[in-house]
């Protein structure tokens, strides 16, 4: 399956810029279309040069890259590089692809950029066709039907799908998973978990039962969870 994926460089560094611009240039998939020194630069050249990818670092002047992530509406999908471990959770929450600490070796660069390319390889993949998904597994594409899902987990950038038979780790974040699962059937009663609604066997305070697992609702959500749970006539009795 041929793959270009379009990215952006930028760092108030120059050392930085061009060391990424080096890396950027050994990989055939990647096709940079510009560099900034800020994220005021990046607003303006994305309203000019849509892309698929942001090489994106943390502490600069005027605006961070957390800041700036967070007030795009439709960002392109992000890997920070920063000198900084702090930010690490952040970069969870926001759902960006990878996180390279500086200084970055071509290694390290070359793994994050692999990640990219598996992620938008798996976005080219019909999902949500029928009653079934297919997501990428140990190098392979694996087909699950929604019927067969008790419920999903967030593991940093990866998740972890559960059937009553087996655990299948995949490359993706829980709102990538959730885009293509039927909305009607889910409910994500955590900022860590998806669960299917008729597979709840009982809810007890703050935990839901599936199976022989728990999960656990969020107490700032429960009151719309519990709603939607029981408005859904899904729920086992």
């Amino acid at each position: 399956m041929s793959l270009t994926i379009k990215c952006i460089i930028t760092d108030d560094e120059p050392f930085a810029r061009k060391g990424l611009q080096g890396y950027v240039g050994q990989i055939d998939f990647l096709d940079l279309k510009g560099v900034c020194e800020n994220a005021v630069e990046l607003n303006s050249l994305l309203k000019k040069e849509p892309v698929d990818l942001l090489f994106l670092d943390i502490e600069m002047p005027y605006l961070t890259g957390i800041e700036f992530l967070k007030q795009l509406p439709s960002p392109p999908r992000v890997i920070f590089t920063t000198a900084y471990e702090k930010y690490a959770l952040q970069g969870f929450e926001l759902e960006v692809l990878d996180y390279l600490m500086k200084p970055i070796s071509f290694d390290r660069f070359l793994r994050a950029a692999n990640k990219a390319f598996d992620y938008f390889r798996q976005q080219q993949t019909p999902a949500a066709t029928g009653d079934y998904m297919f997501v990428k597994a140990d190098s392979k594409l694996e087909k699950i039907a929604f019927a067969d899902i008790l419920f999903a987990e967030a593991l940093e950038n990866y998740v972890a799908i559960y059937t009553r038979e087996k655990k299948i780790i995949t490359h993706l974040t829980l709102k990538m998973l959730q885009e293509k699962l039927p909305p009607a059937a889910f409910v994500q009663p955590h900022k860590s978990y998806l669960i299917a609604i008729d597979k709840i066997g009982s809810i007890e305070g703050n935990m839901l039962h599936i199976a022989q697992y728990t999960v656990p609702i969020s107490k700032y959500q429960k009151e719309e969870i519990m709603e939607k749970i029981v408005n859904s006539k899904l729920l086992k009795r």
